[in-house]
């Protein structure tokens, strides 16, 4: 689980990084952010203590961050339009990796379609001791996993709300003065994400959103299960 985490929230903060500098703000090449060398993106709490802590509980799912890649918009060449490039760049790049990881679990499911009996595992089938399986049942596990992570990190970060990617999409697309309301909601606003987190277990309306996507990629890519 842990690569294919890493792979996700990495890429998605370089592909942040690569688009600013693209539209002329160096910042975060200048800070040695624009990477794929994970270190300089991780965060303690977000990559490390979170991530442990989710694995440590039931269920064993692992779920992270990675440091923002600063941006700074007074260089960019047209701060309001460019700053929507910026932001859906990272979105774009988790859709990109779970359309991959989708391709890549077709392609493992047509060389072996025994692949889902074997993960995740379940009482009663016995762990692959031939060669093939063991080389593609952790393969299948971690396409399957990044497949999973990207989606949801996709659909998670377009949500309008800040600090998340679709709050500053909106920004760009707004009229000023509703630009500005939403951005001072910027302070609040991660309470407000928490909160609708924790709301839910009772209004799953977070979870039917995004099952939707989930629903949509395993209907075109894992039909076949």
């Amino acid at each position: 689980m842990l690569a294919p985490l890493m792979a996700a929230v990495v890429l998605h903060e370089y592909a942040h990084g690569r688009v600013a500098y693209f539209f002329g703000d160096p910042t975060a090449k200048s800070l040695g952010r624009l990477t794929l060398n994970p270190l300089p993106h991780i965060d303690m709490y977000g990559s490390i203590i979170v991530p442990l802590m989710m694995f440590l509980m039931p269920g064993g799912f692992i779920f992270g961050w990675a440091k923002p890649v600063p941006i700074d918009t007074s260089k960019l060449h047209n701060p309001k339009r460019d700053m929507a490039f910026v932001a859906i760049a990272g979105p774009l790049m988790n859709l990109f990796l779970a359309i991959v990881s989708g391709l890549l679990l077709a392609l493992f499911l047509y060389i072996d379609p025994t692949l889902a009996e074997n993960w995740p595992p379940q009482a009663g089938v016995e762990l692959r001791g031939d060669l093939l399986g063991m080389a593609l049942v952790p393969l299948f596990a971690m396409a399957l996993f990044s497949m999973l992570i990207n989606i949801a990190l996709f659909a998670f970060n377009l949500i309008p709300i800040p600090p998340l990617d679709g709050s500053r999409i909106l920004v760009s697309i707004l009229p000023p003065k509703p630009a500005m309301a939403l951005v001072r909601l910027e302070r609040h606003g991660m309470l407000v994400v928490i909160g609708l987190i924790m709301l839910n277990s009772q209004f799953p309306i977070l979870s039917m959103y995004i099952g939707a996507i989930r629903d949509f990629f395993f209907d075109v890519f894992l039909s076949n299960i």
